[in-house]
């Protein structure tokens, strides 16, 4: 349990949340010679959580014993192997007890009820206060002097873990093979500088080269169906709806939230969604619903500095496009040596799902549709 809080009988509430919170909620009414015995201690369950998540790391407290906390102000932050829960007060009350600590593992109530766990053995602060600092804040590099080689160790988060599980898992499970293209860029940088400012000041949204990527790629899936399927046992899932998971790099990792329904967006839609999951994703405030799903996905390794790169299938799609950082190179045009701002796609896919013609063919279509974005226009 996360906490404990105290609750007047008369109130006939019963509260559910989790393991370590404790606290006092006044009652509006009650006759003085009542006011310590119409008060009673109320444990605070760990909020449910989806069906695929077990358990989690208690990470930080925001209140302590004796801040009064509003009705569903957050209190605490779970860590578990997709997305951190918030752990919000149920009413307003004052906090009287901390019953699980930081880097604590806790289950979701429901989950943990058929099993018994186990008591912790008894430990002195002395013991702990090492343990904690050697799992969560290794030693900067900067630290260690000249010739020194000491060594480090510092325990993977959950979201660390569950990422390396699900790329084993598709190194494994996908006959991954990889087609590479390049694009001149020079259309659509052009574009993007005729009318970004009046974008940003019309829609307070900046127009990049991600919401054009999404719309090419969107326009190409639908033309070849195969990569925005996937498989499922013995079947293919084939879909006529395009959800494009959109790899958005955070401090935890990489996690790639989804913008629902692309085909039925403009650039600019496109670009509001990219904008304001990304945002919830640096801010640590995305939901399973956010990330659930996905037919297809978009990694942009540019934007630290990629010049090339084979991108890994987030299963059970089948594709998954890698963009990369634009260079000026010397290219051929028209019997022509010119310079053009040239960048390298590459496109890793499920061989068991796509033969190579319509991995390259969807390649070369988002090639198209990127080196003239009026195309697009005309498009479906």
């Amino acid at each position: 349990m996360l906490s404990k809080l105290l609750l007047g009988a008369t109130t006939g509430r019963a509260l559910a949340m989790s393991r370590g919170w404790a606290a006092t909620v006044p009652q509006a009414k009650r006759a003085a010679f009542h006011s310590t015995c119409l008060l009673q201690a109320e444990t605070v369950k760990v909020p449910q959580m989806a069906e695929s998540i077990t358990e989690g790391t208690l990470k930080s407290w925001l209140k302590q014993v004796g801040d009064s906390v509003a009705a569903d102000e957050e209190v605490a932050t779970i860590e578990t192997d997709k997305i951190d829960v918030s752990v919000n007060a149920p009413t307003a009350g004052k906090i009287v007890e901390l019953l699980a600590g930081e880097e604590d593992t806790v289950t979701d109530a429901k989950k943990d009820e058929p099993k018994k766990k186990e008591e912790p053995k008894p430990a002195s602060k002395q013991q702990d206060a090492p343990k904690k600092e050697k799992e969560s804040k290794p030693a900067p590099a900067s630290t260690a002097a000249a010739g020194s080689r000491n060594e480090t160790r510092v325990k993977m988060n959950r979201m660390r873990l569950r990422i390396a599980e699900r790329l084993k898992e598709s190194q494994n499970a996908a006959a991954s093979l990889t087609t590479f293209n390049e694009i001149d860029m020079s259309s659509l940088m052009d574009l993007r500088k005729r009318y970004k400012d009046a974008v940003l000041k019309e829609h307070d949204v900046k127009l990049g080269y991600m919401s054009a990527f999404a719309k090419a790629c969107t326009l190409a899936l639908q033309e070849i169906p195969a990569a925005n399927a996937s498989i499922e046992g013995d079947e293919i899932v084939y879909r006529d709806y395009v959800d494009l998971s959109v790899a958005v790099a955070t401090p935890k990792g990489l996690v790639t939230p989804v913008v629902r329904n692309a085909e039925s967006l403009g650039f600019l839609g496109i670009e509001k969604e990219i904008a304001a999951l990304g945002k919830k994703a640096r801010d640590g405030k995305l939901t399973l619903e956010d990330m659930a799903g996905g037919s297809f996905t978009i990694s942009n390794g540019g934007v630290f500095g990629s010049l090339y790169g084979t991108p890994i299938i987030n299963l059970p799609q089948s594709a998954v496009l890698g963009m990369h950082s634009i260079k000026d190179r010397p290219v051929v045009v028209d019997g022509q040596i010119v310079v053009r701002p040239i960048m390298v796609v590459a496109l890793t896919y499920d061989h068991r799902l796509l033969d190579g013609r319509e991995a390259v063919t969807f390649l070369v279509k988002v090639k198209e549709y990127l080196e003239d974005p009026r195309k697009m226009l005309l498009a479906n």
